[in-house]
């Protein structure tokens, strides 16, 4: 089942306002659809879509901010899975946290492009959990 979000958590999910993301759907930059008369959702994967397109790795040694928390949540934008290990990708807000973790580890968590995630980060140690 393919994960949807409304307009609020879209917003929060890419740390923009609910306007910003009604905006977009307006333009067309941002899909969006409606169930019969109830609230408009986004797709998950065009969120993440979004999501990378917003935030496009820094040239190197540039930070763009720090963040003084440990638990981000945010949206899977990718995840690279090989027979062992899987590579997931998570845009947070302005932040792009990528965590290594077994092949089944990422099954059992149903980690796919546009599945909202937690990262927390503890010292070099990065670990995703499903809301």
């Amino acid at each position: 089942m393919a994960a949807t979000y409304r307009i609020a958590e879209a917003a929060a999910l890419l740390g923009v306002s609910d306007d910003t993301v009604r905006r977009w759907i307006d333009s067309g930059r941002l899909p969006a659809s409606r169930d019969g008369g109830g609230p408009a959702v986004v797709e998950g994967a065009d969120l993440a879509r979004v999501a990378a397109e917003m935030h496009e790795a820094p040239a190197p040694g540039v930070t763009r901010s720090s963040s003084a928390r440990n638990r981000l949540t945010g949206i899977v934008t990718r995840v690279l899975r090989d027979t062992v290990m899987a590579q997931v990708e998570i845009q947070a807000g302005p932040f792009r946290v990528v965590s290594l973790m077994s092949r089944e580890a990422a099954d059992e968590l149903g980690l796919e492009v546009g599945v909202r995630a937690v990262a927390t980060v503890k010292a070099t140690q990065v670990s995703v959990d499903v809301p």
